[in-house]
């Protein structure tokens, strides 16, 4: 059983194909806790296209099941994450810690391929792609909310942050108040900003960006929240800026409150195309624009360490748990606001 996108509105769980190892670098992965992702509602609303009948979601932690032939890495009965994106882990991109740009690797729910709202998916390139987790954790009721928030919103959080170049002491201002840009917040504060800004206006949005260490909260939008970004900060903006939405305002706000010199990191998926980035703002202040979609698969490692210690807890963002036949209300309930991450 899985959840299929029928068109806008219309998610249904229904009787699928058995997942299966096709090839010999195949993995069967038994799903124990999957999630919906603020990007998969592009699809319930229907801005962003579906085939009738295609799997959706795409972050995940199972156990595995089965693997192919030529599978080194995994055996049944390990538990895992895995990232939101597969990749076979041998390209010159992967070895460069850019596995989105792998040439072999693709997203899950894509047609043809599995996703990761149900109960079982086969994992292409497993070595390349799934990071095994201690099997002692798969218990650990409290621990598997922040593991499931590594496949995914953790590490674009960081990214952004990374991109971004937040440096201790630094001060960053997050636009965004979603749980990309709730954890954008706790991987700036893990890096060591000094002042974290969270701009946002749903209180218990901002309570846990608090929460995760933003120091200031600005609910304003447009040219009010610039105004009192720059207000916060003596006139000069923020040394780096996680942009965490995609919409044309966003993007112009984010750039507009970046520091002459600083640099924004843009993470949230783009829905304006080049709307709202103005070269001539950039250039005659030098502020630079990087990111793009997060390579989870490089940073899983790094960050894994910290939620097992309970030196970060990134699944605070998580507010709402459903089985699998509840997923057609949690895309209602995260598409209507009343839920933030389910």
């Amino acid at each position: 059983r899985a959840t299929v996108i029928h068109g806008p509105n219309d998610i249904r769980i229904e009787e699928v194909p058995d997942a299966a190892v096709r090839r010999p670098t195949d993995a069967v992965v038994r799903v124990v806790n999957a999630c919906i992702c603020g990007s998969d509602l592009w699809a319930y609303r229907g801005v962003a296209s579906r085939v009738a009948g295609q799997r959706i979601g795409h972050e995940f932690l199972g156990v595995v099941e089965e693997v192919g032939a030529q599978v080194r890495g995994f055996r049944p009965g390990d538990f895992v994450v895995a990232p939101f994106v597969w990749s076979d882990g041998t390209c010159d991109f992967c070895r460069e810690g850019l596995h989105t740009s792998c040439p072999e690797g693709g997203f899950w729910g894509e047609v043809g391929s599995d996703g990761g709202q149900g109960e079982a998916v086969r994992v292409p390139f497993a070595d390349g792609t799934l990071v095994a987790l201690p099997k002692d954790a798969v218990g650990e009721e409290k621990l598997l909310p922040g593991l499931l928030a590594l496949s995914d919103v953790m590490s674009t959080g960081h990214h952004a942050a990374v991109t971004a170049g937040v440096r201790p002491g630094a001060t960053v201002a997050v636009v965004g108040d979603g749980a990309v840009g709730l954890c954008g917040v706790l991987a700036a504060h893990r890096l060591g900003a000094g002042r974290i800004i969270a701009l946002g206006r749903h209180e218990a949005r901002t309570a846990i960006a608090r929460a995760f260490g933003a120091t200031d909260v600005v609910a304003e939008r447009g040219e009010a929240a610039i105004e009192a970004v720059r207000e916060l900060t003596g006139g000069q903006g923020a040394h780096a800026v996680l942009e965490a939405v995609g919409t044309e305002e966003s993007m112009r706000t984010a750039i507009s409150i970046a520091r002459d010199g600083g640099a924004v990191g843009y993470v949230g998926v783009p829905h304006g195309g080049s709307a709202g980035v103005d070269i001539g703002q950039m250039f005659g202040r030098n502020v630079s624009l990087r990111g793009g979609v997060a390579p989870a698969r490089a940073y899983i490692p790094e960050l894994l360490p910290d939620v097992l210690s309970g030196a970060i807890d990134p699944g605070l963002v998580f507010d709402r748990t459903v089985g699998l036949d509840g997923v057609p209300d949690g895309y209602r309930e995260m598409d209507n606001r009343t839920a933030l991450k389910v």
